[in-house]
């Protein structure tokens, strides 16, 4: 199928999911994954109608924001070593992967202009998966509530790789219950509204649990590298 193709299939889905949970499908922001394909191909998806692309290295980042220009917002998804902060703080628009302090610290320092982030958040408790334990977040949270240049607009997780729907839904449904309890806390920095959660295999049930923003590569856009 094409990106074209595929593109109207998933947002067929996402319309047929908010109706039945009864939410407004323009509360679902769908992020373009393009880490496995081409630029041409990540042009491809932006001609059909993707106002998002998610990117999980800085180098792949760059490169496609160098060479598209386009009227788009720029995610970068993957795990982010400290080192790299500088890289892509000018080449943004949101951070999905904040998972400790010194990468805040890195990002307080560096950043000219407040960036947005989403704590990742490990719900699964799989030590193959990265971010902070639930029972951390809010600790973490308090810890940053100073940091002018970081704003945390919500949580990301990734569910098991798994069939089983129970495991995959109760992992969503943990996100969005510490994001209610977050937003309650009224932290002047992270207004924790959102919800990164859901990729090719999973995101119905993402949007079903409360997805704002869903992460979508081979079924969108294809694999080619």
């Amino acid at each position: 199928m094409t990106v074209q193709e595929n593109y109207e299939k998933i947002m067929l889905e996402i319309e047929e999911t908010c109706k039945i949970v009864g939410r407004d499908p323009k509360s679902i922001k769908l992020i373009a994954v393009t880490k496995y394909v081409s630029t041409s191909r990540a042009i491809e998806a932006i001609r059909v109608g993707i106002k998002h692309i998610g990117e999980n290295r800085s180098e792949g980042l760059k490169s496609k924001r160098d060479a598209i220009k386009a009227d788009v917002s720029w995610h970068f998804i993957g795990s982010l070593q400290t080192r790299k902060v500088k890289e892509i703080l000018d080449q943004v628009d949101y951070i999905h992967s904040l998972d400790r302090l010194s990468l805040a610290e890195e990002i307080q320092k560096r950043a000219s202009s407040c960036i947005k982030c989403f704590v990742q958040v490990n719900t699964s408790g799989e030590k193959t998966k990265q971010g902070l334990a639930i029972e951390e977040v809010d600790g973490f949270l308090n810890s940053i509530k100073d940091f002018d240049n970081l704003q945390v607009i919500g949580l990301m997780t990734m569910a098991p790789y798994t069939n089983d729907e129970d495991i995959i839904r109760n992992s969503f449904k943990e996100l969005r219950l510490l994001r209610d309890l977050i937003t309650n806390k009224n932290y002047k920095n992270a207004p924790c509204t959102f919800l990164s959660m859901g990729m090719s295999n999973d995101y119905k049930i993402a949007i079903e649990e409360g997805a704002t923003h869903i992460r979508i590569g081979s079924l969108l856009v294809g694999e080619e590298i």
